[in-house]
């Protein structure tokens, strides 16, 4: 398969060509975990997951590594307001590192009843400070910074092609005209890598540094993390576009002024807004959904996922119930054909294969032209309406599938198997059950997150999802 990108660097659609032949490095921007994530936030991530998706049924071996944010970013992303970790604490009466931990967990926890794939890498930002310090040594080394009021800043004229990504001219930067002044800064576009106590005294984490004890900037983590382990350049970087003026611009110009200005990342790939009401979903607007709060209106999660890929993800999405519930009509009505086709599904006929074939290479086409999942959506239906009533058919549903991620097999193999279920449904399958469960608590309990993840991933693959709540963890068929 030859993938064809939007790259947001140049505007343009471009021939994807990786860094190593059938290796792709990929960094995905992860969640800042001082809240539940909403539902705009999840269309990131499917996004991601289509992506990883797509390259490896193509065969490349895909690197994902995606950060945890728990310190460093502000209520602001220009380096004003308060940590939006230390915020939350306050607000519930926890620890930083308690808020982060819960609210880590709930998100892995959508990210699985998503059907979402896992990074290969998980980075937290609290695990990876000596890597800031580092990086930002040899951004300071190379003269791109000044120190003053404290805080050590990162100076963009210093940068030429500042502003490549978003397409800003150093320039048009007025004072005032972009973010709220700083008197520290010698241009308003300056961004602080490290902060000192003289920015908040009462900061819950710092760490010694050569600039005094303090904090990293949001920004910095991104680079220094996915330097760690994607290298001094990758492949792609993708995250939503709400990213692109500031957070990306700026690891743009901290990396590539780290690294001697070569060219950190070839590919960015930006996704659109989820919208609720024509406004722009977010966490501060306060009212955000929820993926709990879809699942308590009566919705399965892969409902949502149905809705999100309905849509092109350059492109803005417009939420509704009602359009969900549609979603959510389209993929029981794919559910009842495929369960239909593999009741009846005969064996394979050559001389129907063809029309098999051209809907596989229609499907190819559409994940090709920059994951147009409308598209792909649209040729596994006209499979299903016009192709034949084959175990081929049922096989080249099931790869699409592959990318598209809506558990078809799994739904098939579960349906014929829920008498069997119910029978099996006794003291021998529950006791083994349990007992998983109870040995990921005591893995998790010792930090073994590895093991945890792995018994949560067998069971899912047996068609069993694994919930955590405040009364314990529970089990559900997928």
């Amino acid at each position: 398969m030859v993938f064809t990108f939007y790259n947001t660097l140049g505007r343009e659609k471009q021939q994807f060509n990786p860094l190593q032949k059938q290796k792709v490095g990929f960094y995905g921007c992860g969640p800042t975990v001082y809240n539940y994530a909403h539902i705009g936030n999840i269309r990131a991530y499917v996004h991601h997951d289509i992506l990883v998706r797509s390259l490896r049924r193509a065969g490349f071996d895909v690197n994902h590594v995606m950060n945890i944010t728990d310190v460093g970013h502000l209520s602001n992303d220009n380096d004003d307001g308060e940590d939006k970790m230390v915020k939350s604490a306050e607000e519930r009466g926890k620890s930083v590192l308690e808020i982060a931990d819960f609210y880590t967990e709930a998100f892995f926890k959508d990210i699985d009843r998503m059907n979402i794939t896992r990074p290969t890498v998980v980075c937290k930002a609290t695990e990876h400070i000596s890597e800031m310090i580092t990086l930002i040594e040899r951004i300071e080394k190379n003269g791109f910074t000044y120190l003053t009021g404290g805080n050590l800043y990162f100076d963009i004229s210093k940068f030429p092609s500042y502003g490549d990504l978003a397409l800003l001219k150093l320039d048009d930067l007025k004072a005032g005209a972009r973010i709220e002044q700083d008197e520290n800064k010698r241009n308003p576009g300056d961004f602080v890598l490290w902060f000192t106590k003289s920015k908040f005294e009462n900061q819950a984490l710092t760490w010694d540094s050569p600039w005094g004890r303090g904090y990293p900037g949001w920004h910095i983590e991104c680079s220094a993390m996915s330097i760690k382990y994607l290298g001094e350049q990758f492949d792609i970087h993708a995250g939503g576009i709400d990213h692109i003026p500031i957070h990306h611009t700026n690891e743009i110009a901290q990396s590539e002024a780290a690294t001697g200005l070569k060219p950190w990342v070839k590919y960015w790939l930006h996704n659109e807004f989820l919208v609720l009401d024509k406004g722009k979903m977010s966490k501060s607007a306060g009212g955000f959904l929820t993926l709990q709060s879809l699942i308590d209106e009566g919705f399965d999660p892969l409902d949502y996922r149905y809705f999100l890929l309905s849509g092109h993800y350059r492109s803005q999405l417009q939420f509704s119930f009602e359009s969900l519930q549609g979603a959510k009509n389209s993929r029981k009505s794919l559910l009842n054909k495929i369960r239909s086709l593999a009741e009846n599904a005969e064996a394979q006929r050559e001389d129907e294969r063809e029309i098999i074939n051209r809907y596989i290479e229609g499907f190819d086409r559409a994940i090709e032209d920059d994951l147009n999942t409308p598209r792909a959506l649209a040729e596994v239906w006209g499979l299903l309406k016009e192709g034949p009533a084959t175990q081929d058919t049922l096989a080249a549903v099931f790869d699409m599938d592959r990318v598209l991620g809506l558990g078809l097999e799994n739904a098939v193999k579960n349906e014929n198997s829920d008498e069997n279920c119910k029978n099996v449904e006794n003291s021998e399958f529950l006791s083994e059950i349990n007992d998983l469960i109870n040995k990921r608590i005591n893995a998790k309990k010792a930090k073994d997150f590895t093991t945890a993840d792995n018994i949560r991933q067998s069971l899912k693959n047996r068609g069993i999802i694994l919930e955590d709540g405040p009364s314990g963890t529970t089990w559900r068929r997928m």
